[in-house]
Order: structure tokens, then sequence, then C-alpha cells
């Protein structure tokens, strides 16, 4: 689901990695690379804006839209968050192997001169 603001920009997810990206209304359709990941990612397209008059009658119905593309704008932004921060334990538990067999290698080294003697 897309989210277009006041400022014809397009709030999306990238199809990758999830994370958020925002681009000027002109870029609706094509294809750029995320920000985060570099992937290629289509720009989704904007949908059909409703007659102004349409919209002075059903003033709910576009408060309830404009609620559901904040929505999922901030979703997308959470997701992209939780995404970096996978990424990042991901990487601190990759150094906690590391470690835990470089200790295990000097555990080794410390109790094979004991051994020798």
């Amino acid at each position: 689901m897309e989210a277009v603001s006041e400022t014809k920009d397009i709030t999306f997810a990238c199809s990758h990695c999830a994370s958020a990206l925002v681009v000027d209304a002109a870029a609706a359709g094509l294809t750029l690379p995320c920000q985060r990941c570099g992937l290629p990612t289509n720009v989704p397209k904007i949908l059909a804006q409703r007659a102004p008059d349409e919209d002075k009658t059903d003033g709910r119905l576009n408060e309830v839209r404009r609620q559901l593309k904040e929505n999922e704008s901030q979703r997308t932004e959470i997701t992209g968050c939780i995404n970096q921060l996978t990424i990042q334990l991901h990487r601190w538990q990759l150094r906690l192997q590391t470690l835990d067999e470089r200790r295990r290698d000097l555990q080794r080294q410390f109790e094979s001169p004991k051994n020798s003697n």
C-alpha cells in the first residue's frame, strides 16, 4: 500500500529489504535503486484522486483514508527499523561467535604447554 502526502511524495517499502522509501510523485511507476540495499524496486503508481465535491460530501471517508495512509507509513518505517536492528543483531551474534572461537583457541594454547611438561 502506498501513501501520498500533501507535498506529492510517495512513501512505500522496498520490495527486497522493506526499508521505508520516500520519492517525489513524479517517480510513480518507475524502477529505482533502494537507498539502503541498492536493489531495484518499483515505485507504486499514485491512486486516482477523488473529485473535490465528492471529498466535501464524504469527509469521514477521506479522514479514514488519511489515517490508513499514515498508519501504513508508520508501519513501513517501523519495519525498516526492525530490519536494521535484525541485521545489527546478526552482526553482534557473528562477533560473539568469533570471540568464542578465539577464546577456545587461546585456552587450547594455554593448556598445551601444561600437558607437554
